[in-house]
């Protein structure tokens, strides 16, 4: 298959993921595969939430759409014009992925197909579903992925190359274990934002996209602010408001009740609205419905403090205030060249 064939098989999906969002599910004459598939997706993501309790259908959606948007051909010629795959040698590439959010993984299955490799896919026991239906509509919009693409439940075998993604301590347990393989391990990173306090209104509300999207369990989600020192949390909450129908979500309201609870217990100081705490902390790493906040004098030291911790931090979100930072509410909508923490998948996959 040449790289231009798989470009458009990738622009096919992404036609097909267009036609379903959360206002409706309608769908398109041009899109190919819909009377097999349309229903059955429709279904599936109604199910989401059966399989997996985070994954409500407004998350699944979200997902949906943004890798629509992502996979267009212009999206895909920006990309791929960065690279050439003309001395590409087919190897076997496995994919131990994550399931803390939907289609999680799918940035790394796309990457090894349009590099000409075959996959072999563990999925997470949180996200058995939804890849591999994407799978099945691949193969049949272009049958010759077929022998390329296959899924295993069981021991990873008879592969090239692996990347593996999952908390430090299961990091730990690949590094060993696929020691003698070419890998891309990927280990816990969080997401913060950096205020000045001259942010607008909408800037905040946006900011809240970027702290409540998926309920907070991407790496991509703000889990910590920096804000300077005398900021006054009024403007933040007021901010927060517009995402207050999070706390009717159960397994959201259980974490907020249980976590706050603990906080208390502890003794810490908090500030809560009644569905988010937010508490002064230097760690990154906030549980759900709790968001940590650290306090700076000057611009320049943040800037070297998250150079320095480079190593835990997925996005930075701000106002052009730290070099190459997210725009507010844009930090689960990442390019295709955006890579998880900035290794270059599709360089990895060409060298290996």
């Amino acid at each position: 298959m040449t790289i231009e064939s798989k470009k458009n098989i990738f622009v096919e999906l992404g036609k097909f993921l267009s036609q379903f969002s959360e206002a409706e599910n309608k769908q398109r004459e041009d899109v190919q595969g819909n009377t097999v598939f349309f229903d059955s997706f429709v279904n599936l993501i109604q199910l989401s939430q059966s399989h997996n309790g985070w994954y409500t259908p407004e998350q699944v959606h979200y997902a949906v759409q943004s890798w629509a948007t992502a996979l267009t051909e212009e999206n895909l010629n920006q990309w791929l014009s960065m690279y050439s795959f003309d001395k590409v040698k087919s190897k076997r590439i496995a994919l131990i992925l994550a399931g803390n959010i939907p289609l999680v993984g799918f940035h790394d299955f796309l990457c090894v197909l349009i590099t000409g490799h075959d996959v072999l896919v563990k999925t997470s026991s949180n996200d058995q579903h939804l890849l591999p239906f994407l799978a099945k509509y691949l193969i049949h919009i272009a049958p010759e992925l077929a022998e390329k693409i296959t899924f295993t439940e069981g021991k990873l075998e008879n592969f090239d190359a692996v990347i593996a993604t999952g908390s430090n301590n299961t990091a730990r347990y690949f590094e060993y274990y696929f020691k003698d393989k070419p890998s891309i391990i990927r280990k816990n990173r969080n997401s913060v934002a950096v205020l000045n306090g001259e942010e607008t209104k909408e800037q905040l509300i946006a900011l809240g996209e970027d702290i409540f999207r998926y309920f907070g369990l991407g790496c991509r989600n703000v889990s910590k602010l920096f804000v300077p020192k005398g900021y006054v949390f009024d403007s933040f909450f007021e901010a927060m408001f517009e995402y207050q129908d999070v706390i009717h979500y159960e397994k959201y309201a259980n974490n907020y009740d249980y976590n706050k609870a603990v906080f208390l217990m502890s003794n810490f100081q908090l500030l809560d609205n009644g569905f988010l705490t937010i508490k002064e902390d230097n760690s990154y790493a906030s549980p759900i419905s709790s968001v940590f906040y650290e306090y700076y004098d000057a611009l320049p030291e943040v800037e070297k403090k998250l150079q320095k911790d480079s190593d835990q931090i997925q996005c930075i979100v701000s106002n052009n205030l730290i070099k190459n930072s997210t725009t507010f509410g844009q930090s689960q909508q990442p390019k295709l060249w955006d890579y998880a923490d900035n290794i270059d998948t599709i360089s990895f996959l060409l060298i290996t």
